[in-house]
């Protein structure tokens, strides 16, 4: 078994390194609670290992990965625009901060969940749990995995802390539409007429859906502010009297 889990450490951590996921790792800690992206990254990481090592040791067979790439692209797009219409609070801070916290928690997994599935990674363990003791892959894989993503948040939040918020934002949303662009492509070679033309409508909702989304958002939010500057002179009188 141990042999089995520094085995499957070292080449999943090797394979990791400069690899989109790793870049997705670094592009998530600059924007959100490095523990909330970790946690995700450990959540989803662990379950696509064990569909790994339940394939490739139990079953021997290998996942079509050209849907899985595509939804993995699609995924990214969307929250690529999540990303540049922002994160907001309410009066209600305090639980409006934890629904966020979760949402994001569940996105940044979700968006690791498609994004491996398919991925050079997985089928490394799929690989290797042929071959080698079941659990000791499983949990070799999913460590070196971690720790290759982890090192990209420790990175990430380095650079984070000398850039602007805005900044910041701005250069996540633009990885993950590089990400998306990535994946779909990716997903989109060889694929029958059908696949293309269902993935470039998809593709087209996202992207009408998503500009109308940030419109709308910011023309409420400077309706907001029209309507608080407009009841300070009111307030400052009333204070004076």
């Amino acid at each position: 078994m141990f042999a089995a889990l520094a085995l499957s450490f070292a080449v999943i951590f090797v394979a990791e390194l400069g690899d989109k996921s790793q870049l997705m790792a670094m592009t998530f800690a600059l924007r959100y609670r490095w523990w909330i992206v970790l946690t995700a990254i450990l959540t989803a990481t662990t379950l696509v290992h064990a569909a790994s090592v339940f394939f490739g040791h139990f079953l021997g067979l290998s996942i079509p990965t050209e849907l899985l790439s595509i939804a993995g692209g699609l995924s990214m797009l969307v929250f690529g625009f999540w990303t540049l219409r922002g994160d907001e609070l309410d009066d209600d801070e305090a639980a409006r901060a934890g629904r966020v916290g979760r949402s994001v928690f569940f996105a940044v997994m979700s968006s690791f969940l498609l994004a491996e599935l398919g991925d050079k990674t997985m089928l490394a363990t799929i690989t290797l749990a042929a071959d080698n003791d079941w659990l000791g892959v499983w949990i070799g894989s999913t460590i070196g995995m971690v720790a290759a993503d982890a090192l990209a948040i420790v990175v990430g939040r380095l650079l984070g802390r000398h850039l602007p918020e805005r900044s910041i934002a701005l250069g996540a949303a633009v990885g993950f539409f590089v990400f998306a662009t990535w994946l779909v492509v990716d997903g989109l070679t060889g694929a029958s007429a059908v696949v293309i033309a269902s993935t470039v409508a998809a593709t087209v909702v996202i992207v009408v859906g998503g500009i109308w989304w940030i419109v709308a958002t910011r023309r409420r939010r400077a309706a907001e502010a029209a309507a608080t500057d407009t009841e300070l002179p009111i307030d400052r009188s009333a204070s004076v009297r």
